[in-house]
């Protein structure tokens, strides 16, 4: 028997998705990104300066911190401080190489943009949700950093968006949620640009193994879903073209 999802979707049908932008107030960009019963804070802070091995050549720089609140679970988890967990240092590592694919450094000038994600709600995917609203909120900041003259152009050269698939009895299957994330045999993280160029595959079979002509499965349901997320990004950023310089 063919795997039922509980919400009633069909293999290929994306968790509805919402961007609630200036959900607080000090940071230029902020964005309350919902994926399903996911909720990921993403907040993008500027400051002057740049890591030392960027000093002197004019580029900028864009880091990633992500952080689960400890009421994010169903069961209370303790928070990390001084030391991050294995699992809290790799995601922060792919959020900061996916979403820097989408900027010119050079035209950010010797500036840091800090993304932080922030998961409120965990219902799985919150590494690609907050890959995705991290876009978003990078779009929101740049677009109030040209309003004060802070930039003379936009970095933005590119768009990036991100979305889990598996495999549950066999069959692909898009965008788990959690009960499906921990049945899956097969778990896929994928990354992929406005041309459906793919930016990072993170992916395992948590038991047993999967062919090829699986894994292309896997990837025509990511790409699928992506195409939709990069829609859903455009309509939430009004200036969207006068930020892109592709």
């Amino acid at each position: 028997m063919a795997w039922q999802r509980s919400d009633g979707r069909q293999p290929y049908q994306l968790r509805p998705i919402s961007f609630q932008q200036g959900f607080t107030r000090f940071a230029p960009g902020a964005v309350l990104t919902k994926c399903g019963d996911t909720q990921v804070l993403c907040s993008v802070s500027v400051t002057q300066g740049v890591p030392k091995f960027l000093e002197g050549t004019g580029k900028g720089w864009l880091t990633a911190e992500y952080r689960m609140l400890p009421s994010a679970t169903p069961q209370r988890q303790e928070r990390e401080f001084m030391k991050l967990s294995g699992r809290t240092q790799e995601i922060q590592r792919l959020i900061g190489r996916s979403l820097r694919a989408a900027l010119d450094l050079g035209a950010l000038g010797e500036r840091t943009l800090t993304v932080d994600a922030d998961v409120l709600q965990a219902d799985a995917g919150t590494r690609t949700t907050a890959i995705t609203g991290g876009f978003v909120a990078i779009a929101h900041a740049i677009s109030k950093l040209l309003q004060q003259g802070v930039l003379e152009r936009s970095p933005i050269i590119g768009q990036v968006a991100a979305v889990s698939v598996g495999l549950l009895q066999g069959e692909p299957f898009l965008d788990l949620n959690y009960i499906e994330d921990v049945t899956a045999e097969v778990d896929f993280n994928v990354v992929m640009n406005q041309q459906l160029g793919i930016i990072e595959v993170q992916g395992t079979a948590e038991s047993g193994s999967f062919s090829r002509t699986q894994l292309n499965h896997l990837l025509d349901f990511a790409q699928k879903g992506i195409q939709e997320l990069l829609i859903a990004q455009q309509e939430a950023i009004a200036d969207w073209n006068d930020l892109y310089q592709g």
